[in-house]
């Protein structure tokens, strides 16, 4: 069974079902076999239909009917809808959470290697105040904040110390404890799943790192952070200088923000959709393509499947733990 890959549909307006079309013209049969949709079955095929996609959906109602075919899996989960990209915001909330939730159920009881949900707008979230990455991490019951964004390719990944917080709220939300436990689970990350003891750069928070003023975030919470990471045997170096850091992202596994934007911005900018969005911390592996809805390219045929595609094809390679 934990070989089983689940993929949530996500948001229903959105690119997802062009995303899950194209993805699945490109794998073999073997690994067509082992993924599971979690979607409405009614839902894809009007989507499609609409996309002009030539593609069977057959119903399933568990992860252990023997599959002896090659079609697209979907586990089925209710929604109402009249245009199928026009789904009214209740309904796609409630759909969206419902996913989730029977995505979760799978995983706890170990019926699946891991979980990639396509793009979802976390508007549909808002009553929770919250993204997919501390949904999930509530849903695993794991102590508040110690889940971990690790955005990642072969060739760099970045993480934010704090992830979808205003930006007001970051100096206050840092503490030594939350970056000392955030750095330590992507440390034993690369060694566990990479075999790499990775080499890590941290930011300052403030233009020029403050200064280095008595006062600031980096005096106070960053540098002694730092100190206590490197007792721990941990190969990091800074605070870094935020506006030059990128310039040598070479000389690094890993660069760690303190806020969301810090990191994502300077990484999409270097490598546009060849990355995944992983979530260390939680009792299974999740992944997520690394961008958007992208409502504005419904319909036109010209999404970039790339990071789904490497969502799977990650999850494929290995065959341990990588959560």
């Amino acid at each position: 069974m934990k070989n089983k890959i689940i993929i949530l549909s996500g948001d229903p307006n959105s690119i997802n079902s062009e995303l899950i079309y194209k993805c699945w013209k490109k794998l073999n049969n073997s690994l067509k076999r082992r993924i599971f949709i979690i979607s409405n079955t009614n839902l894809l095929t009007q989507q499609f239909k609409q996309l002009k996609y030539s593609i069977k959906i057959v119903p399933v109602n568990d992860l252990n009917q023997k599959i002896t075919h090659n079609n697209l899996k979907v586990l089925n989960v209710d929604i109402p809808f009249k245009n199928p990209f026009k789904v009214n915001t209740k309904n796609s909330s409630k759909f969206v959470i419902n996913c989730l939730n029977y995505a979760h159920k799978l995983l706890t009881n170990n019926n699946a290697a891991g979980v990639i949900n396509c793009p979802i707008n976390k508007n549909l979230l808002k009553k929770n105040k919250i993204g997919v990455t501390e949904f999930l991490a509530r849903k695993c019951k794991i102590k508040k904040d110690s889940e971990v964004m690790l955005i990642y390719n072969n060739k760099l990944a970045v993480s934010p110390i704090t992830t979808h917080i205003d930006l007001k709220d970051v100096s206050k939300k840092i503490t030594i404890p939350l970056i000392v436990n955030k750095v330590i689970k992507i440390n034993s990350w690369y060694l566990r799943n990479l075999k790499k003891k990775p080499k890590i750069g941290i930011l300052g928070l403030n233009p020029h790192n403050g200064e280095l003023r008595k006062n600031s975030e980096e005096k106070k919470k960053i540098i002694p952070a730092i100190l206590k990471l490197k007792k721990l045997n941990i190969n990091i170096i800074g605070p870094l200088v935020t506006d030059t850091a990128f310039m040598n992202h070479k000389d690094y596994d890993v660069i760690v923000g303190m806020y969301h934007d810090q990191v994502l911005t300077p990484y999409k900018t270097i490598f546009k959709f060849n990355a995944i969005n992983i979530t260390l911390g939680l009792k299974y592996f999740r992944a997520s393509p690394d961008h958007g809805t992208a409502i504005n390219l419904i319909g036109k045929n010209k999404a970039n499947y790339f990071s789904l595609l490497n969502s799977i094809n990650f999850l494929n390679s290995f065959k341990n733990e990588v959560c």
